[in-house]
């Protein structure tokens, strides 16, 4: 009876540890499955941090990211996570090679900034506890950029303190020159509407009486402007690329889950086909072996609505099959969709950039780079067909008389309205563009040498004929023209030249007047 008792007591304490042991495991594993839950979530905003430093990472991480979301287990991933790794391990030794270049670049640039002669005391000291310090490797990006910072400032000083020792500079003819080219090149470009009043302020300025530091301001100006069109440009470029990036891993993801349920489908439908074949076969064999017909009957209908069963799981396996198919097509449509539109924007406004890049912003005719491509499509059409084609260069008689007794504002006018003059004076299969300045170069094909001094100098008189009228007088613009035809021994450029050699001729003898180049 004592030995029944001990052995209840015993079983009692053995199942409350039982009992215990089971609580213990329970926590245990929910503590796992919340240490993992965890894990994942820091792997998934580790993943985010890092995103931007290269398109393959980025796929690899979006990807990642994906299945993250509807894994059990951690082991799932664990394949991806290698290659990410390998991924993540490459970038960090082309960042850590990139920071080594930087600080091999920013110690030449001090050495430079070492060279200049008369820096203060102060200055040369910075400098040089400056150059020690970059005897440090870089770890990280933000110890490259405070550097660079501090390297702009040495450099601002530095500028400082030769700019006060030469209060006073004198402008010399190579000044007013690039005074000149620089409101020519401005007059060339396509600025975006909030920039043209103070391209307009750089244009006047210009025009006028210049100073050192003014000018140094307006070149400083027009390039800040062209780095912002050119930063805008590349910012849409960047949005447009991680949109298609985005639409190509979204399709990918579609294309590869339906790749697996294809896979699922196929191995479940082959199940299915064993199954109903090994029905079949088993009426094969009853017919056979049982001569009962009763027993025979019930059999066969005992298959047959096995049959039917597993028939109708194949058939409802199929019509999921279809559903997701279906469902895939769909989001991939509606992906390359989303990505079509963008591309027809992005098209678009590229469509439209490179207009604007072919045009004279201030006359609208084809500007010096649109001319180039024009003369290299007229000269594969003259090799090809040898009809002729003549090259005439035209410029404005004394048009700085025009600027300096009117005004830039005036001047401009009266290139547009020249410009609009020239243009129609020609037909469509001929090409006038503005190639800089007051010059104009139009291109004429299919035009007699018997001819084209008539065509040209009705374009002259055209010309002249306007009637300019600035600050109440009436004035006559007039323009000279150098013109010579294509020969076969030559190219273009070589006509071109010609051409410009009549147009000198022209302005030397009496301007006003038809130059064509024998």
């Amino acid at each position: 009876m004592k030995d029944s008792m001990a052995s209840v007591s015993q079983l009692s304490l053995l199942q409350q540890k039982l009992h215990s042991a089971k609580t213990a495991l329970n926590e245990l594993s929910e503590q796992k499955n919340q240490n993992q839950h965890a894990l994942l979530q820091f792997i998934s905003q580790l993943s985010l941090a890092c995103k931007g430093q290269s398109i393959e990472l980025d796929n690899k991480l979006a990807k990642l990211r994906h299945n993250l979301a509807s894994i059990e287990h951690i082991e799932e991933v664990l394949p991806e996570l290698v290659e990410v790794e390998h991924l993540v391990k490459q970038q960090y030794h082309y960042m850590m090679a990139q920071l080594e270049d930087g600080r091999a670049n920013l110690t030449k640039v001090v050495r430079q900034l070492q060279r200049f002669d008369s820096l203060p005391d102060k200055l040369t000291k910075e400098l040089a506890y400056f150059k020690q310090d970059l005897g440090k490797p870089f770890y990280t990006c933000w110890d490259y950029f405070p550097k660079v910072k501090s390297l702009v400032n040495f450099y601002n000083a530095i500028l400082q303190a030769q700019l006060a020792q030469d209060d006073a500079l004198s402008v010399l003819p190579k000044h007013r020159q690039l005074a000149h080219e620089l409101a020519q090149m401005v007059s060339e470009i396509e600025f975006r509407k909030d920039q043209r009043d103070q391209v307009l302020v750089i244009k006047d300025y210009l025009a006028g009486e210049i100073d050192i530091d003014g000018l140094i301001d307006a070149y400083q100006t027009v390039l800040t402007l062209l780095l912002e069109n050119i930063a805008l440009e590349k910012s849409a470029s960047k949005e447009f690329l991680y949109v298609l990036n985005d639409a190509l891993s979204a399709v990918r993801e579609v294309v590869t889950d339906s790749y697996n349920n294809s896979q699922r489908s196929f191995q479940l439908k082959l199940q299915l086909n064993r199954e109903i074949n090994s029905r079949v076969d088993n009426v094969g064999e009853a017919v056979i072996d049982i001569n009962d017909i009763d027993q025979l009957k019930s059999q066969v209908a005992e298959q047959l609505v096995s049959i039917r069963t597993a028939l109708g799981r194949k058939e409802a396996l199929e019509q999921r099959e279809q559903a997701l198919l279906r469902k895939s097509i769909e989001t991939m449509r509606d992906e390359l969709n989303e990505l079509s539109k963008e591309a027809s924007v992005y098209k678009e406004r590229l469509f439209e950039q490179q207009k604007l890049t072919m045009l004279d912003s201030l006359t609208q005719l084809p500007n010096r780079a649109a001319l180039e491509e024009r003369m290299e499509l007229e000269y594969r059409n003259y090799q090809r067909h040898k009809h002729p084609l003549w090259v005439a260069v035209a410029d404005i008689d004394h048009f700085k008389a025009i600027n300096d007794s009117f005004g830039h504002s005036t001047g401009d006018k009266t290139l547009q309205v020249i410009s609009m003059a020239l243009k129609n004076s020609l037909r469509d299969s001929e090409f006038v563009a503005r190639y800089g300045g007051e010059e104009f170069v139009l291109l004429i094909p299919d035009v007699s040498a018997t001819d084209i001094k008539h065509l040209l100098n009705r374009v002259r008189e055209k010309v002249k004929n306007i009637p300019f009228k600035f600050k109440n007088q009436r004035i006559t613009v007039t323009v000279s023209i150098g013109a010579a035809q294509l020969l076969d021994t030559e190219q273009i450029n070589e006509t071109f030249e010609r051409a410009d050699a009549a147009l000198y001729q022209a302005k030397h003898e009496s301007r006003d007047r038809v130059i064509i180049d024998a």
